[in-house]
């Protein structure tokens, strides 16, 4: 039976020399690749565009715009590549490598390139990168409104909803995916106060809640609605509850621990165990996480942004 085209991985290869091309485009296609081949910056950035492949294996050394320059352009589009992107080099000194992983870049390779090398830096890559794809599609078909920055303010990732109302805003939060001021200012005091201490950034009719950091030091940020400003009364005449018990689930949709919560409304933590009991009773479940989630499917579904 012959293998199922629809699974192969497709590899753009962009590399201004053709005995270049030739040779890796072919180790590619041996191990069971789709190979689309780019002689120069320009035609990558379109046929990455056009086809958005899997992987991208990019030389550093090109005539017009070199490949560093092409990486970066790919990661600065309105809609960024997420192709992991390997550069292929002879250039092997200290700073040639953090500028391509400056760029945008996950790996470098120095040429000559050993093939059973590349194959497996491929195939991790690929695995990888599926894998993050798969979560981000996971948290949008789930209605989840989730960003995430680098430390330098510039957006690195984002559910397609949550970047469908970040660019739907009244104020213009990003320019080429970098935070402007005052939102920037917000974004760059996160990591140095607690979650507790951390306040919604309000813009646009739109609130940003700090939601902490992943493994990678992204800054995670959920999106909702500005005139949200009854969601604790909302919560209130569904679910049961007094306004102290919706008022400790709403905190507790935007991420608090019960440390944050007993600081956050001056309570102690037998206090704040003994609404959340009263919480998880009258919503039917019996953890923090089902109440989280249940209340904020609540919040979403009414608010409009699910």
């Amino acid at each position: 039976m012959p293998p199922d085209r629809t699974q192969r991985s497709i590899a753009l290869v962009v590399d201004d020399n053709p005995d270049t091309l030739g040779f890796i485009s072919s180790a590619l296609e041996e191990n069971g690749m789709t190979v689309l081949i780019a002689r120069d910056g320009h035609a990558a950035l379109e046929l990455a565009e056009r086809v958005q492949p899997d992987v991208i294996l990019m030389d550093a050394v090109m005539p017009v715009m070199d490949g560093f320059e092409t990486c970066r352009r790919m990661k600065a589009m309105p809609d960024p590549i997420a192709a992991p992107i390997l550069f292929m080099t002879g250039l092997t000194e200290p700073e040639h490598i953090l500028n391509g992983l400056n760029s945008g870049g996950v790996d470098y390779i120095t040429k000559p390139v050993v093939i059973e090398e590349l194959i497996a830096r491929i195939t991790t890559h690929v695995i990888n990168s599926r894998l993050i794809r798969s979560a981000h599609d996971a948290l949008d078909s789930s209605g989840r409104l989730v960003l995430a920055f680098d430390a330098d303010g510039t957006l690195v990732w984002g559910s397609p909803k949550a970047l469908q109302r970040l660019n739907g805003a009244n104020e213009p939060l990003l320019v080429n995916r970098k935070a402007q001021p005052p939102f920037a200012q917000w974004l760059s005091g996160l990591q140095s106060r607690p979650l507790s201490q951390t306040g919604p950034y309000q813009s646009g009719g739109l609130q940003l809640h700090y939601a902490g950091m992943t493994s990678a030091q992204e800054i995670l940020l959920k999106m909702t609605a500005q005139d949200d400003t009854n969601g604790q009364t909302r919560l209130a005449d569904y679910f049961g509850l007094t306004d102290r018990e919706s008022e400790v689930l709403l905190w507790l949709t935007s991420g608090k621990t019960n440390r944050d919560l007993a600081e956050i409304l001056s309570l102690s933590s037998r206090t704040v165990n003994k609404h959340l009991e009263q919480v998880f009773q009258k919503m039917g479940v019996d953890n923090r996480t089902s109440a989280a989630v249940m209340a904020d499917r609540f919040l979403h579904s009414w608010s409009g942004l699910g």
